[in-house]
C-alpha cells in the first residue's frame, strides 16, 4: 500500500509529541534525547504507514479547564467506588460491555475520548470501531439496562466537553445544537427498540 504524501508541517506536532515522549520514556530531559526522540519520531511518521493527525487548530482553554476538573473528580470517586465494591461484593460484582457512538469521527477526538473513559476505574475500553466512532466499554457494577444507559449518557458528556475543548467545528454545532434541545446524540434505550430492524 503506498502512503499519501503529507506535508511534514501537518504532522509536525506529532513529531515534537513524541521527541517529548521519547524524553519521558527515558526520563532524562536534555537536548540530546529531545533531538534523538525527534529523529526516532520523524522516521515512524515519515515511513510508516499512519493516518495523519490533523488538529482543528481550535483550543478553548475553559472548556479544557471543566473537562480536566470533571475528570479528576470522576478519577477520585471511581477510586472509592471500585475500593468499596472489593470489600463489600468481591467477586459478585456484574459487569457490563456497552457500546457508545460518538459524535465524532476524528480519530483524535475518538482516542481522547476512549483513553479518558479507560483512565477511570472501574471502566476499560475493549474495542473501538473506528468506521463508525463506537466505543465498547467494559463497565464495573452495571446490573440493569438503565444504569448502563447512564454510563453510555456521562461517556457521551465527557465527549462533548473534548469537542468544546478542541474538536472542529462541525461537531462543535452538532454538541452546541443538542444543548439547546435539550438532549444528547444517540437514541435512547426505547428509541432503538422500536427503531425497524
Amino acid at each position: 500500500m503506498r502512503r499519501p504524501r503529507t506535508p511534514l508541517k501537518l504532522e509536525l506536532p506529532l513529531i515534537l509529541f513524541l521527541g517529548v515522549f521519547w524524553m519521558a520514556v527515558w526520563q532524562s530531559f536534555d537536548l540530546g534525547t529531545f533531538i534523538l526522540g525527534l529523529v526516532y519520531g520523524t522516521i515512524v511518521v515519515r515511513v510508516f504507514y499512519l493516518p495523519p493527525l490533523r488538529g482543528t487548530g481550535r483550543l478553548n482553554p475553559f472548556w479544557g479547564l471543566v473537562f480536566l476538573l470533571r475528570f479528576l473528580g470522576k478519577m477520585v470517586m471511581a477510586s472509592f467506588q471500585v475500593s468499596w465494591l472489593t470489600v463489600a461484593k468481591g467477586p459478585k460484582v456484574r459487569n457490563s460491555i456497552i457500546s457508545i457512538q460518538l459524535r465524532s469521527h476524528d480519530d483524535l477526538l475518538v482516542t481522547l475520548t476512549g483513553h479518558a473513559l479507560a483512565l477511570v476505574p472501574g471502566s476499560l475500553v475493549l474495542d473501538v470501531d473506528r468506521t463508525t466512532a463506537t466505543l465498547y466499554l467494559h463497565a464495573l457494577n452495571v446490573t440493569d439496562d438503565e444504569q448502563a444507559e447512564r454510563i453510555r449518557q456521562d461517556a457521551l458528556r465527557t465527549e462533548a466537553l473534548l469537542i468544546r475543548t478542541l474538536g472542529n467545528r462541525s461537531d462543535l454545532a452538532v454538541v452546541k445544537a443538542e444543548a439547546r434541545l435539550g438532549r444528547v446524540a444517540g437514541l435512547s434505550k426505547t428509541e432503538r427498540e422500536v427503531m425497524p430492524k
